[in-house]
């Protein structure tokens, strides 16, 4: 290893351009700091190439032509779209196009941002290579993001899977399609295919589709995928995948007995591998905890101190909007520390599953606070009962909060239904403000809209904690006043 250099190029190199990086090196040339990016693919990364934004559109196109469905639900006698799969696909890429410029190579520059493609290389703390160039840096992010997770299931690299990297090449509708894994993307694409006249197959090795959310979430989803044509099979195994003669078949066990599935197309949804391999990591004998991930300390800084992390490659949560959250803090510390530093702060994360209907969490669930064994009281609200959504025939889904006992703190969100991935922004910023229930009681929400869930939720608590006495007292007042 070569030693500290006397002077730096830069005050900062960040390895790869996806929302972690992005977001570091924009912050970076912001206060003025010299900052380099280095990308070997797309700018963007995964969440504008082959992720968030790729399959919230085409979840857009199958969401409209599932309307076509429910014609006779808004008054129609019937209704037909006739439509090109390959145009749907095509679609997908066009969004991609025009939100391109937002991550571009020339807005990044003309921020003050040097952007480099290539392959990056750490040899060392302080220097990084790409191709012959070698960089000096004070500091280094790394937010290389992750991959899907492939797993080792014999045969599987004969049967042509996709992912969600790869699934958005395909211009020809599969007949038959299987989806091996009931979490997020899973059930995301599974939904969104078979919308668009695939017959899916939806596989889970757990008991449950959306295994971490509450059991009335749970149904809620399946029942709607049931509805939908969507074979929902948990409590399946993968151990195989085989041909006989031209079918493609994958083979699961369920309660000790073999089964066979056909399909045309497989797409393989069982979570993502934190890419940490082939830019140094090893050589540095950087420290990664269980789950693959780089391990860091609370100011995201790795076991060697000028190098830092964020992103899918740092976890614990593999979400865009952590991703950009945890570069603030990596950008400040690296740029700033020991002068000032700043723990990440993991109090209020919010997610959501674009589902339909979607779901959206913040804080803790039922699952979560008894797990953790945290004392809690839940209210519900429904949102079959609210105005707006039935007027959109959208009436469907419940508002479920879980406060500190006899208090109104939020402790967790969870929203089901129509745009709850909209909806949760308002307990977000609640719970990051110390905001309770009562708070969002006394703020006026415009009628009608679907926003008034969460004040009638507030209103459901209030009328649970009403103080009997006192009422008692004024209906007596009340009477004394009538003489």
């Amino acid at each position: 290893m070569l030693g500290k250099p006397k002077t730096f190029d830069y005050n900062l190199v960040v390895i790869g351009a996806g929302s972690g990086g992005l977001v570091s090196a924009y912050i970076a040339a912001v206060l003025k700091a010299k900052v380099a990016l280095i990308e070997k693919h797309k700018m963007g990364g995964d969440c504008l190439n082959t992720g968030c934004v790729p399959s919230k559109a085409l979840l857009r196109s199958a969401k409209m032509l599932s309307y076509a469905s429910r014609a006779k639900e808004f008054g129609f006698n019937s209704a037909s779209v006739d439509f090109d799969f390959a145009k749907v696909m095509e679609r997908v890429q066009h969004v991609i196009k025009q939100i391109e410029p937002h991550d571009s190579v020339e807005r990044y520059s003309q921020l003050g941002v040097e952007c480099i493609h290539g392959d990056a290389k750490i040899i060392d703390p302080y220097r990084v290579t790409v191709g012959a160039r070698v960089l000096t840096t004070k500091n280094i992010i790394v937010a290389t993001g992750a991959r899907p997770l492939v797993p080792p299931i014999s045969g599987l690299e004969d049967s042509e899977y996709l992912t969600s990297d790869t699934l958005w090449g395909l211009r020809d509708l599969p007949k038959k399609l299987v989806v091996l894994g009931g979490g997020p993307i899973g059930a995301e694409m599974a939904q969104a295919f078979a919308r668009l006249g695939s017959e899916v197959t939806l596989i889970e090795m757990a008991p449950q589709i959306l295994i971490r959310e509450d059991e009335e979430v749970i149904k809620l989803v399946t029942d709607k995928f049931q509805q939908e044509g969507i074979r929902v099979l948990t409590g399946h195994k993968a151990k195989a995948f085989e041909r006989e003669q031209s079918q493609k078949l994958l083979l699961c066990e369920v309660d000790g007995k073999d089964v066979r599935i056909p399909f045309d197309k497989v797409i393989i949804a069982l979570g993502r591998k934190a890419n940490v391999t082939g830019f140094g990591l090893e050589e540095l004998g950087i420290t990664l905890n269980k789950n693959g991930t780089v391990a860091s300390d609370p100011f995201l800084r790795t076991n060697y101190p000028n190098i830092y992390v964020c992103g899918d490659v740092a976890g614990p949560y593999q979400f865009t909007h952590t991703a950009a959250h945890q570069a603030w803090y990596s950008s400040v510390n690296a740029l700033f520390s020991p002068i000032k530093k700043f723990k990440a702060d993991y109090r209020v994360i919010p997610w959501a599953t674009f589902t339909d209907p979607e779901v959206a969490r913040v804080g803790l669930n039922e699952k979560d606070a008894k797990l953790q064994n945290i004392p809690y009281e839940v209210t519900t609200y429904g949102i079959d009962d609210l105005d707006r959504a039935i007027a959109d025939s959208e009436a469907h889904g419940f508002v479920k909060v879980l406060t500190v006992p006899k208090k109104d703190k939020i402790l967790g969100v969870t929203i089901v239904g129509t745009h709850a991935g909209d909806l949760i922004a308002e307990y977000v910023m609640a719970m990051k403000h110390g905001l309770g229930l009562n708070k969002i009681l006394g703020t006026i929400h415009i009628y009608p809209t679907l926003a008034e869930a969460n004040k009638f939720a507030a209103g459901e608590w209030k009328k649970a904690h009403v103080p009997k006495v006192a009422l008692a007292v004024l209906q007596k007042l009340h009477r004394f006043r009538r003489g």
